[in-house]
């Protein structure tokens, strides 16, 4: 079952998040961001359990949205979690009149196996670059930008 996140689930999405991390699949982020950002996550549930995590968050302009800190479960990986909570964002981006959506990804061939493009970080407007100064990778970042039209 998949439903927009609530704030008790925001320790379970941390450690689903933390655990990639520090893999380096995904960015690191505190819990404090969680909570502040849960309106932008959905989460999967198998057995009571949060098994599955992604957020959309609104760029601000362009009609566009970025997919950000995608989780699923090691266990649950390769199922179809993954793709079923992106179509869920899409569909929720839609609904907001968005017509697209990126990702700033390590795992690029995922996104791109589900529809994406990779494209140019540059070509992206400058405001999603806020977060960046304050990640641990700035400013060696290894991640890819990959976009999808939703129209």
């Amino acid at each position: 079952m998949i439903r927009k996140a609530v704030i008790s689930d925001s320790v379970s999405i941390h450690e689903l998040i933390t655990f990639w991390a520090k893999k380096r699949k995904v960015l690191p982020r505190p819990l404090n961001y969680v909570y502040e950002n849960i309106r932008d996550f959905w989460v999967y549930i198998d057995n009571k359990r949060i098994v599955a995590c992604c957020a959309l968050h609104i760029v601000g302009w362009d009609d566009l949205a970025e997919v950000k800190s995608l989780c699923v479960m090691q266990e649950y990986l390769k199922k179809g979690y993954g793709k079923k909570l992106v179509t869920r964002c899409y569909s929720e981006a839609k609904s907001l009149g968005i017509k697209k959506v990126f990702a700033l990804t390590f795992v690029p061939k995922f996104f791109l196996r589900i529809g994406f493009s990779e494209i140019e970080r540059n070509s992206l407007p400058h405001k999603i670059w806020s977060e960046c100064v304050n990640c641990v990778y700035f400013p060696d970042c290894k991640e890819h930008a990959v976009l999808k039209d939703i129209k």
